[in-house]
């Protein structure tokens, strides 16, 4: 109980930094770059940026996900779905207190009670959705598109890595997995432009934990002499460790795709899912009827 606690208390830590990284990035960024933001922000420590949710999910980038929720909800965050988060006018011109924020989820929390309660057509009382976020997000669909990926056969998620690089771009994918081609899964082209094009490696982990530092190093080293670039797909997570050996100076830099990133993919280009559209009761809307 003091866990969920902690950890309901972790997203209303996050709201204000995410604001403030948001600023500091220009008034918009991707996940990624606001994670990264708000974690040198605040000083938080590898050991808390690694650690994981019995989903597989990193725990830090899931509570920053539901801070940034709370705030598309209050209006200072866009809604966009193309993976940039971006300032509202609103929001540039507003900072969160820990106090502030706990206000906002706190309206939001009922408010999304309501309406559970009001789809369900049910008086009982949705305590997953208010007492623990954190708790309900793994009910969500991601949560299940996760699993159903974890539990893809290896040659089968090698294909799943081509067919979305397909979709992303890349011309020629072919994959290599069975190889045992030092750890490469497979290579593609991608096209910039006419005149430009590049080679990229790449390598499937059908994982539930994170990738190790010394495994980028080690696809590095496979990668050494035939490409440039390269990128490591899975569906774990990565430490904090890793992603700086990914992005390190002097080095061929490579590219990480967690589970996160990968279902974000997933439903940017509507591959194994299928968007639903569904409408919530504006209360608002009906406040000059009812005098």
């Amino acid at each position: 109980m003091a866990k969920e606690k902690k950890d309901i208390a972790a997203i209303f830590r996050y709201m204000g930094p995410a604001l403030d990284a948001l600023r500091t990035l220009g008034g918009s960024g991707t996940p990624d770059e606001v994670v990264e933001r708000i974690a040198q922000d605040l000083d938080l420590s590898d050991e808390a940026q690694n650690e994981v949710l019995p989903s597989g999910e990193g725990r830090f980038r899931n509570r920053v996900r539901w801070a940034r929720l709370y705030l598309v909800r209050e209006g200072l965050v866009d809604s966009s779905r193309r993976g940039v988060w971006a300032l509202t006018d609103a929001g540039r011109h507003t900072t969160l207190s820990i106090e502030q924020a706990r206000g906002v989820a706190t309206k939001w929390n009922r408010i999304f009670g309501e309406e559970r309660r009001a789809r369900a057509g049910s008086t009982e009382l949705i305590s997953a959705e208010i007492s623990d976020p954190a708790g309900a997000a793994t009910s969500d669909y991601r949560y299940e598109l996760i699993q159903i990926l974890k539990n893809l056969p290896a040659s089968g998620f090698e294909r799943l890595s081509q067919r979305l690089l397909r979709e992303a771009g890349f011309v020629q994918v072919v994959v290599t997995g069975s190889s045992g081609d030092g750890g490469i899964d497979g290579y593609g082209t991608l096209q910039v432009n006419p005149l430009v094009s590049f080679k990229v490696l790449f390598q499937c982990k059908r994982y539930a934990k994170s990738v190790s530092p010394s495994q980028v190093r080690d696809f590095r080293g496979a990668m050494s002499g035939r490409t440039d670039k390269g990128i490591i797909i899975t569906t774990g997570t990565f430490t904090a460790e890793s992603r700086r050996e990914a992005g390190r100076d002097g080095v061929p830099p490579i590219e990480l795709i967690d589970g996160e990133k990968l279902v974000d993919m997933l439903e940017h280009l509507e591959l194994g899912l299928k968007p639903v559209r569904t409408f919530a009761v504006d209360a608002q809307f009906f406040d000059e009827f009812r005098s």
